[in-house]
Order: structure tokens, then C-alpha cells, then sequence
């Protein structure tokens, strides 16, 4: 006898600074959002993050100051910071089994730093991923390029 049991998918569409989940609607192969994300830090400049200059170090053999070479990106912080607030988000909602599949959309930095931060439930559940930009793309395009992971909402799988 064969199992059949109802799949609930989520496509997590992000980059660094937007996201938005979707989910299949009962029209034919059309999605609609869920739930959408903004970085606070999205339209800021590096100054207004703190500060865009580095230090300067003095050398004890001169007198000479010399800057020291930033650790870190400001910008690069903020969207690794960003994309570990969604990856919490679809964790929280995975623990509560609000799906059973997982779809994620984004460019390839962002795409790989959220599978990073993804649990390890919400990881088991990915099913696939694009390593394409689709945050300003509206709902109602998106089915050319979701098209294969679409099922009707309330239907069985196999």
C-alpha cells in the first residue's frame, strides 16, 4: 500500500538585505507571499554603520602611523546578520511543521550563507534551489521559474 500525505511547500526567496517565503495558492501555478523581510540596513551607507575609515596604528621602530586594513565589512556583516535572522524564521516555523518542503531563491552569496544558517530540520526539508536573484520579481511572475516545484495546496503526493 502506498502512503500518500499532503506536502506543504515554502520557497524562501532572499538576497542580502530583502526575503520573502511563498507558498503555492490554489490558482493554478500561482504563488503568494507569506511573510517578507527588509534589512534595516539595506539603503545605508558604510558611514552610517559605523565607521568607513580604518584605524591607524604607530609603529615603534617609527614614527609613523600606518592604517590598519579593516577586518570586516560593514555591509557584508549586516547582510550575513540579515540572512541569519530569516534562516532563524523558517528554523522556528520548520520546529512547528508549518511545511514539509523547502525551496530557496538566491543569489549565490546569499544562497549559500542561508543554507549555512538553516537547522539542521529545515535543511532536511530543502527540496531544491535556484541560484537566482527573484526578490523584485512579483508573485505573479514567479511560476516561469517555480513552475517545477508547484503542487496545488490540500493535494497528495506521492
Amino acid at each position: 500500500m502506498t502512503k500518500h500525505t499532503v506536502k506543504r511547500l515554502w520557497v524562501v526567496i532572499a538576497d542580502g538585505e530583502h526575503a520573502r517565503v511563498v507558498k503555492p495558492t490554489a490558482a493554478k501555478g500561482q504563488f503568494t507571499t507569506v511573510v517578507s523581510f527588509d534589512s534595516i540596513s539595506a539603503h545605508q551607507r558604510s558611514s552610517d554603520m559605523g565607521t568607513d575609515r580604518p584605524g591607524k596604528v604607530h609603529e615603534s621602530a617609527t614614527t609613523t602611523r600606518r592604517a590598519i586594513t579593516p577586518r570586516s565589512d560593514p555591509h557584508a556583516n549586516a547582510k550575513l546578520h540579515f540572512i541569519k535572522e530569516v534562516a532563524d524564521y523558517i528554523d522556528k516555523h520548520a520546529e512547528r511543521h508549518e511545511f514539509d518542503q523547502l525551496v530557496l531563491c538566491a543569489p549565490p552569496h546569499a544562497l549559500h550563507d542561508l543554507r549555512e544558517a538553516l537547522g539542521k530540520g529545515a535543511n532536511a526539508m530543502v527540496i531544491g534551489s535556484l541560484n537566482k536573484d527573484f526578490v523584485k520579481l512579483p508573485d505573479h511572475d514567479l511560476m516561469g521559474h517555480l513552475d517545477d516545484w508547484w503542487v496545488a495546496p490540500g493535494h497528495e503526493t506521492v
